[in-house]
């Protein structure tokens, strides 16, 4: 697999959160795919995927993670991202984290790790 492929499967996952895209964001996911989510049982597959997506988005009014540092390693990339979203009630975010993301021979996520801080999120909407 190329490192390109790996970028580009990356650079797609991101752009889609800042789309609020459900439809992109799960083109970026293989289908038996696995999320790991702090303080969360793993999500398996596209319905797991779509709940938590869905979950995110349906408390903003814009959202978005944007990642700064990209380091590829085979198959597999570790990726520092900010986040930024307004709430629903006019309430602004910021955030941060690190996810690391196993890429399949088809260009997908097979496996992610999610590492960041959901209730400091969340508590920035109160």
């Amino acid at each position: 697999m190329s490192s390109q492929t790996i970028q580009q499967t990356i650079a797609n996952y991101f752009a889609a959160t800042r789309a609020m895209s459900l439809e992109s964001w799960l083109a970026t996911f293989a289908e038996d795919a696995i999320s790991y989510e702090p303080d969360a049982p793993p999500l398996k597959g596209y319905q797991d995927l779509t709940h938590f997506f869905q979950g995110i988005i349906s408390v903003f009014q814009q959202i978005g993670l944007t990642e700064e540092s990209v380091f590829i390693n085979g198959n597999e990339a570790a990726v520092k991202w900010i986040g930024h979203g307004v709430g629903k009630n006019g309430q602004e975010v910021a955030f941060e984290g690190i996810d690391v993301f196993e890429i399949n021979d088809a260009g997908k996520i097979q496996q992610m790790w999610a590492y960041w801080y959901p209730q400091k999120m969340m508590a920035q909407l109160a």
